[in-house]
């Protein structure tokens, strides 16, 4: 079944916080909101999808979700997933604080392609106090209760941002999730979306029997080898035609050898042509 991508959610407010914790009913498809979204992460285990990137979270790891960036979470239901999210509305920080850049963490994040934010020992338990500042805030209804809300938002933001590199190294990754002949094909495939990716070729390439090959493919990823690879294209795409790549480029760039193959695939996917995208 082809994946769908479509925008979920609207925010009237500047921002929404959330504490959730439940295990059950959390597995979502690919989708991207209007607003930006702060994940940090408490308790479980989750891996997601962002973009073209694969984030398996630990305790305390922040993901940086810019609108309209697709994303899509893959949670272990065998334990409690814990997290505080928040919403926010990009014109928000530049309302609140002018020439701040309270948002900027966002654009920084998607220029470097990383989405992904490991605070140290010290920066977790500044984001304890202010969480845990925020949960007392939301039940305040005394004078003030709002302003104290909107200023403790700010500092986390102004928390978030210090954490979030302009250049520099980039994090060592995560250990792989994977069998290491799977996290070797999802790396070839990512590194070559371009070209033709039969899946006999791929089996080969890990030396195991091509149905060997899917089986474990589909045990590992929860996906048919077609269809990641499909989903990875359209996705890839998706990240060229935002950056200013010509639609035609773009279907080629990402593998699709015929343009009217790739728009029905985009337009089944997003809901949108990629001329819309744009």
């Amino acid at each position: 079944m082809a994946a769908s991508y479509s925008q979920e959610g609207y925010l009237k407010e500047n921002y929404r916080l959330f504490h959730l914790r439940d295990t059950a009913g959390q597995e979502r498809d690919f989708h991207f909101h209007g607003f930006d979204k702060i994940v940090i992460l408490l308790d479980g285990h989750v891996d997601y999808l962002v973009e073209r990137e694969t984030y398996s979270l630990q305790p305390w790891d922040i993901l940086l979700v810019g609108h309209h960036i697709i994303h899509k979470a893959l949670i272990d239901v065998s334990k409690p997933y814990e997290r505080v999210i928040l919403y926010l509305d990009r014109q928000y920080g530049e309302r609140a604080m002018p020439g701040a850049g309270l948002t900027d963490c966002f654009d920084r994040a998607d220029k470097r392609g990383r989405y992904l934010l490991k605070p140290g020992p010290e920066d977790i338990d500044q984001l304890k106090r202010l969480l845990a500042a925020l949960e007392d805030a939301g039940s305040d209804s005394r004078f003030g209760a709002q302003a104290l809300r909107d200023t403790l938002v700010m500092q986390l933001l102004i928390a978030v941002n210090r954490l979030s590199p302009s250049a520099g190294p980039e994090e060592l990754p995560a250990s792989s999730p994977y069998d290491a002949k799977i996290a070797d094909t999802l790396s070839y495939i990512s590194e070559n979306l371009s070209e033709p990716l039969p899946v006999e070729a791929l089996a080969e390439r890990v030396y195991l029997s091509k149905y060997h090959f899917m089986r474990l493919f589909k045990a590992q990823t929860g996906s048919t080898v077609h269809a990641y690879i499909r989903q990875r294209r359209l996705l890839y795409a998706a990240h060229l035609i935002r950056n200013g790549i010509n639609v035609n480029k773009a279907a080629m760039d990402s593998g699709f050898e015929e343009y009217s193959t790739f728009f029905r695939a985009f337009r089944e996917s997003f809901g949108i042509s990629p001329g819309q995208l744009k």
